[in-house]
């Protein structure tokens, strides 16, 4: 499995001949190193409907011809643009192929959609379980802490989890290290943070917190890779 992180909380995974990304939000991120024309994916998944999650996912979808997978609410407002869309619900798993796998767990957070400048009700937040082959990535998506994040841990073997550290609208450094511990994953990607001034966190102080709880931390700068 390799991961590209491709800015605030958007990953490209690929791996078992597909590739997947998470969360696009490139137009309009001045660190994005890629643009959404780039891009080449089989599926497009979502996690929530906000503007920094989602505002290219409709535009990659169609170009590449795949489906956007997310909560049923937000997959029906995508689709409005027409987009083909795939709407689960928390719990439910999307096969994309064989040995690659979509799972949404609960996550903690609000959720809603722009359609022609109206914010719409966009259903429950996720966070997406992502199986490639023998590897396992845990997207939190945005969230606060919650005790279920250790169930999450001990149903699936986690081997990478991203997770957000930015405070403000997820949970901040000392949460996101409770829930880096829960998942049980050797690898740990700090997500949503620096990307706008209410979530500056240091990425390098929580990757020394990691150590001292015998987790890896990974600090990727935008178009910055790990693979696993």
């Amino acid at each position: 499995m390799k991961i590209t992180f491709l800015g605030h909380a958007c990953l490209l995974v690929e791996g078992s001949g597909k590739r997947i990304i998470i969360d696009p939000f490139l137009s309009g991120n001045p660190v994005a190193p890629l643009k959404p024309e780039e891009i080449q994916v089989d599926a497009v998944v979502l996690t929530h409907g906000h503007q920094d999650h989602s505002s290219d996912a409709a535009s990659i979808a169609l170009s590449n011809e795949c489906p956007v997978v997310a909560v049923v609410e937000l997959a029906s407002l995508v689709g409005l643009s027409g987009a083909q869309t795939i709407g689960v619900n928390t719990g439910g798993r999307y096969q994309l192929g064989d040995g690659v796998s979509v799972k949404f767990t609960q996550a903690f957070h609000s959720s809603s959609y722009e359609v022609d400048g109206v914010a719409h009700y966009a259903g429950q937040a996720q966070g997406v379980i992502v199986s490639m082959g023998d590897k396992v990535l845990y997207h939190m998506g945005d969230t606060a802490l919650f005790s279920d994040i250790k169930l999450i841990g001990e149903l699936h073997k986690i081997d990478i989890a991203a997770v957000p550290i930015g405070d403000h609208f997820t949970m901040g450094p000392d949460e996101a290290l409770l829930a880096a511990q829960w998942t049980g994953a050797e690898h740990i990607i700090p997500i949503h943070f620096n990307t706008f001034p209410p979530i500056k966190q240091s990425g390098e102080t929580f990757v020394a917190q990691l150590e001292k709880q015998h987790q890896q931390g990974h600090e990727l700068a935008p178009g910055q890779s790990i693979t696993i």
